[in-house]
């Protein structure tokens, strides 16, 4: 992941914010929309792409452009620096690949005293019928 290339191929759109507000909103084009075209992308490899685009399949378009909004300041540079942000962890999160897990073996010994355990038990029930008058 080349991040200086995929920070040349976003593209920011400004737009007025929805919502009530006050005559600062009527005026001003201060949320950001970002759109990323992860197919025409030249900073991820193709495993890459594949990887984020089955990962992040529902925040996807039908054309695999992924979307972010952000209108939480009434500034639009931080506005940009705040989408730009979650764009960047998003990715991070998309691309992360957990560990295989292994499976172990049960020790020997967990075993011999799950069966010790067991048997006690059956023997203080056992203990605890009424007697066989034969």
């Amino acid at each position: 992941m080349n991040r200086e290339q995929l920070f040349t191929e976003l593209s920011f759109k400004a737009v007025r914010s929805s919502g009530a507000g006050g005559q600062n909103v009527n005026k001003v084009s201060s949320k950001i929309v970002l759109t990323f075209d992860i197919p025409k992308s030249q900073g991820l490899s193709e495993e890459e792409k594949t990887l984020l685009v089955t990962k992040l399949s529902s925040r996807l378009t039908s054309e695999n452009v992924l979307i972010l909004n952000c209108d939480e300041d009434r500034s639009q540079l931080k506005n940009k620096e705040i989408v730009i942000k979650r764009f960047f962890e998003l990715l991070k999160k998309g691309l992360f690949v957990p560990k295989e897990r292994k499976a172990t073996k049960i020790p020997k010994a967990a075993i011999r005293k799950r069966i010790k355990d067991k048997k006690n038990l059956g023997e203080i029930k056992k203990s605890r019928r009424k007697p066989d008058l034969d």
